[in-house]
């Protein structure tokens, strides 16, 4: 939260707390953002009370719900955020990331859809959209890895072994489905204005829109190993999408990359 805080709220205005409705806004990159970080919080806690040895419903129930809790609390220091507000429809994207995890863990007992999440630094050759950039996204990849929506991309892993009844197809195999977004340097558009109707930013003529991938990927808790110190160190790579061939579907036209992350 120290972190968070120092990252995203530090330098921003304060003010009496709010409610906004920014459903429309970032191509709703914040919104997955938030499922994401509910659900990732969420696998943590409940393996440390694994660890701990709490009994099974318990642990899917409150590690589960710890991630909705901890984003609760990111919401109300937006709630006293001039530049922000506290948003339903953020409590509903972290309510469904934590749900996500209690559903597969209560019906499954193990994870068959994963949330994971990928980025890439972004720099601009326009030195007016990397001001606006920094202005927007930070200055240090810290900050940008967070904030930028332009430079993440968030993946649904799904597990094919399961559901397939006969063949070989490896444990470990996911494939991944993602979401990311581009030309995103405003809420709503590429425009910005003072109070008093002065223009500081207008690029509408870039376009913005969303992007689509398919993917392979790695479920590295599904490879066998009798280390803890390895089992620790595949919870936390399962957090991310394994860089791998992609396919990209964004702004009317199909790409195909060697590598993506």
């Amino acid at each position: 939260m120290a972190g968070l805080y120092s990252a995203w709220y530090r330098n921003y205005p304060q003010s009496k707390f709010h409610t906004i409705n920014d459903w429309r806004e970032w191509k709703q990159m914040d919104k997955v953002g938030h499922l994401y970080g509910a659900y990732i919080e969420s696998v943590g806690s409940m393996e440390l009370w694994k660890w701990a040895g709490m009994e099974r419903k318990k642990r899917i129930w409150i590690g589960g719900m710890s991630g909705a809790a901890y984003q609760t609390v990111i919401e109300v220091l937006d709630g006293f955020s001039k530049d922000w507000g506290w948003s339903w429809g953020d409590i509903a994207a972290n309510m469904i990331g934590s749900g996500l995890l209690i559903g597969q863990e209560l019906a499954w007992g193990e994870q068959r859809l994963q949330i994971k999440f990928s980025y890439h630094p972004r720099h601009y050759q326009d030195p007016i959209l990397q001001e606006r950039s920094n202005q927007l996204f930070g200055r240090n990849q810290s900050s940008r890895f967070l904030k930028d929506y332009n430079g993440q991309t968030y993946w649904a892993s799904i597990a094919i072994a399961p559901f397939i009844k006969k063949g070989n197809w490896p444990k470990w195999l996911n494939m991944a489905i993602g979401y990311g977004a581009d030309g995103l340097f405003g809420g709503h558009d590429n425009f910005a204005s003072t109070p008093g109707n002065g223009i500081v930013f207008n690029r509408r003529d870039i376009p913005r829109f969303r992007q689509w991938y398919l993917s392979p990927d790695i479920d590295w808790k599904k490879i066998p190993t009798n280390r803890a110190g390895i089992r620790l160190l595949f919870t936390f790579l399962n957090a991310f999408k394994f860089p791998a061939p992609t396919l990209e579907l964004s702004n009317g036209k199909v790409f195909l990359h060697p590598f993506y992350f």
